[in-house]
């Protein structure tokens, strides 16, 4: 693991060997989640294209904000010059996934971006459209808000965020409960784990602002709009047994793309998957990365 410090915060990352393929492969993890569970993926992927895997800040070994705090001017990133974004949402750690490129001298990138890492790869593309080249999206859709839904998710979210005692990590069998949630089958209790490790250890002010400065009215609805406007290839990979990210949801978000309305083969969905892919079917996923960069090579 290495370090790197963007605006204040020390972020953790793993960096592979550079190939011939010119892109490198970014991995963003999704809500509760870090690094870890792209390996997998990694250990396909790597042999043949360059990968990073770094952690958001206030999750996994990447450092909260400090106390202090980010000034406005640091964290004010949008799609609408008017728009402020606030420290927790997208476009913020959008603009944080810009500074570690521009550190890691990163000018060909690919992002890749599991379920609230695809939204902020989807920034990522429209505020760094010289660098990324192009996006994946994993367990990853939207742009319909449901009042109701929503709510009960926010509410239940943060009831979550609320009650994460440390002492949970070795609560007897919580790692088994933890294979089987979200998941179309139960992953290894190795997992499960890391599951309740990353749980337990993410920062409460991250945590809950990820949640509910992703989530609102305008978040969600802003999301159409930025998909139609990305001019790089963008694709959807669904699970078909994704019950907190219906394949539905993720089709309906591609369909905005202009990849989408020219031929509709940017939404693939994976068989006998849920909300986990890159852990449940690494596989089948690489398979369909390396097809979709064959697609666009260079």
């Amino acid at each position: 693991m290495a370090s790197i410090d963007i605006l204040g915060v020390p972020h953790a990352y793993d960096l592979t060997a550079p190939t011939e393929e010119p892109q490198v492969l970014v991995f963003i993890h999704g809500w509760l989640l870090s690094r870890r569970y792209w390996q997998p993926l990694v250990d396909q992927l790597s042999p043949t294209y360059q990968c990073l895997c770094y952690d958001l800040r206030g999750f996994g070994d990447s450092q909260p904000i400090p106390i202090s705090g980010l000034n406005s001017q640091e964290t004010s990133v949008s799609l609408t010059p008017d728009n402020k974004a606030c420290r927790y949402a997208p476009a913020a750690y959008a603009r944080d996934l810009g500074l570690l490129l521009e550190r890691l001298n990163i000018s060909n990138a690919w992002l890749i971006g599991h379920s609230l890492g695809g939204t902020i790869a989807l920034w990522g593309a429209a505020q760094l459209p010289y660098c990324v080249k192009g996006v994946i999206c994993l367990n990853a859709g939207g742009g319909i808000y449901l009042k109701e839904a929503f709510e009960r998710f926010r509410a239940v979210g943060e009831r979550l965020v609320q009650f994460r005692p440390r002492l949970l990590c070795n609560l007897p069998g919580i790692d088994l409960v933890f294979t089987r949630d979200s998941v179309a089958r139960p992953i290894a209790r190795s997992w499960g784990r890391q599951r309740v490790i990353d749980f337990v250890m993410a920062d409460p002010e991250a945590a809950r602002g990820t949640l509910l400065d992703s989530t609102t009215e305008a978040e969600v609805n802003r999301l159409p709009e930025l998909v139609s406007r990305l001019k790089q290839p963008v694709y959807f990979i669904a699970g078909a047994k994704d019950t907190i990210m219906e394949p539905k949801y993720v089709r309906h978000l591609a369909s905005f793309h202009q990849l989408f309305q020219a031929c509709g083969d940017n939404a693939i969905e994976i068989p006998d998957c849920g909300h986990l892919a890159m852990v449940e079917q690494p596989e089948a996923v690489a398979t369909q990365i390396r097809n979709i960069l064959s697609h666009h090579p260079g």
